[in-house]
């Protein structure tokens, strides 16, 4: 248990928000291209998640086809994301760290989690991305939080688990995308805490 956090950060894709529908439809549209099958881009692509590599990206390179724009209409809330938020906003201040596009606040905002988030820290209004560790100095520095006192909670060794550790925040690793298969190398990709779901945070924090 985690007896000292003050601040939680949390990632969003695959961490909040589901994005399985979105990464689907780019797989698709890579079999499409490639005139290959769904299931041997599935396959494939797993493959490289398992040796710590992006997998659509890598795929789509090997295939020799262009990698599919990301659509965010079909990314949503995992269905315990609000409930998850609203119970956790009651013990402690909630915040974002994220690479994401322009207007997270207001994707927030229609995800009906916005109301329980104190600080929106996400790349593309920052000008400096994940895992670069400034993106999470900043986030330290406008909630006024010592790194001892807060937690990142995301699904990427690389870019949550690695630069929070090094920072000497709590860790928590949420294994339920495309990551949870990453296989841990060294002492800086391993977290504090693992977790399954965003239920199982009830039992860390």
């Amino acid at each position: 248990m985690i007896k000292n956090a003050e601040w939680l950060f949390f990632d969003i894709g695959w961490t909040l928000i589901n994005e399985e529908l979105a990464y689907e439809d780019r797989l698709r549209k890579i079999a499409d291209a490639a005139n290959t099958t769904y299931d041997n881009v599935y396959k494939t692509a797993f493959e490289f998640y398992k040796q710590n590599q992006k997998g659509d990206r890598e795929t789509a390179k090997m295939l020799g086809v262009s990698l599919p724009v990301w659509l965010k209409e079909f990314e949503k809330p995992y269905k315990d994301a609000v409930q998850c938020l609203e119970f956790f906003s009651g013990k402690y201040k909630i915040g974002i760290i994220a690479n994401q596009s322009l207007g997270t606040e207001q994707r927030l905002d229609k995800y009906g989690l916005l109301r329980y988030i104190n600080l929106i820290i996400a790349s593309a209004e920052e000008g400096v991305s994940k895992p670069d560790k400034k993106i999470f100095e900043t986030a330290l520095n406008k909630s006024g939080c010592k790194a001892c006192n807060s937690v990142m909670i995301g699904d990427r060794i690389d870019n949550d688990i690695v630069p929070a550790n090094s920072l000497g925040m709590h860790t928590i690793w949420i294994r339920q995308g495309v990551w949870r298969y990453w296989s841990i190398k060294n002492k800086i990709e391993e977290p504090e805490y693992t977790a399954d779901s965003l239920g199982g945070l009830y039992e860390i924090l």
